[in-house]
């Protein structure tokens, strides 16, 4: 699936930084989850290119993945049969009321316009006692000092409390809201590289010069195990505003 700056993919090495940065929510809530997952009806809500979606169909009874974009659905059904993939609006979720167990929705919320609405829609297909699991990049860290997305894809953004309130407004319950952050060998290479390597990879893709080799490597090297989940009611955890992304755990009553 070619790179547009709207989805991230795997298996390109200049990408890797964002491809491990999306996949160590999937592994992360998959495994803290486990008992969940089981044999549960997900839903991956803007499943994207669709590795999580077959990530999750490991372990899952059942997973439908929605996509808004005509070309990442096709490329989903050839690419893992084990997906059950469907063309839909994530405004008006093409599946009964309560037919669901869970429903995966991360990196998404950040790019739609109506957000309470798609909220309300997940809470509307969720089983009683359902799981929405949610992340969206911290505004706070992602485009500081500014309304106005960095992101051009991004329509809004939000912080920890803007989202909990997104959660709870369409009747949700916040079981548990996690951040995540740069691990010690991801705050080393930031060092290597201007004191950020965001901003080293966000000055490269605006130019038309190559990758510096060192940059890339650095990049390549890159895994799951490079980054923190936290929670900040946790011992030593680090405070939720400085988080790089936001995850959310919430219920359906």
């Amino acid at each position: 699936m070619a790179l547009t700056g709207e989805r991230t993919v795997p298996g390109v090495a200049e990408e890797n930084y964002w491809f491990r940065r999306h996949e160590v929510v999937y592994r992360d809530l998959l495994d803290r989850l486990a008992d969940r997952f089981a044999g549960a009806d997900v839903l991956e809500a803007g499943c994207g290119e669709g590795y999580g979606a077959d990530l999750i169909a490991d372990v899952a009874r059942g997973v439908i993945g929605l996509d808004y974009d005509e070309y990442a659905v096709a490329h989903v059904r050839a690419r893992y049969p084990r997906v059950d993939m469907r063309h839909g609006n994530l405004a008006e979720l093409p599946l009964p009321d309560e037919s669901v167990d869970i429903v995966v929705n991360f990196q998404v919320i950040e790019h739609l316009w109506d957000q309470g609405q798609f909220v309300a829609e997940c809470r509307r297909v969720l089983r009683p006692g359902g799981l929405l699991l949610m992340s969206t990049p911290n505004r706070i860290t992602f485009t500081p000092d500014s309304d106005t997305p960095v992101n051009p894809f991004h329509t809004r953004e939000l912080n920890a409390a803007e989202l909990t309130e997104l959660l709870t407004d369409a009747g949700l319950r916040v079981d548990a809201l996690y951040g995540v952050y740069h691990g010690a060998r991801l705050r080393e290479i930031d060092a290597r590289h201007g004191g950020s390597i965001i901003d080293a990879q966000i000055t490269r893709a605006l130019s038309d010069a190559p990758w510096p080799a060192d940059l890339l490597a650095d990049i390549a090297s890159i895994t799951i195990e490079d980054f923190d989940i936290e929670q900040d009611i946790e011992q030593d955890s680090r405070p939720i505003d400085d988080s790089l992304d936001l995850v959310a755990i919430a219920v359906r009553p």
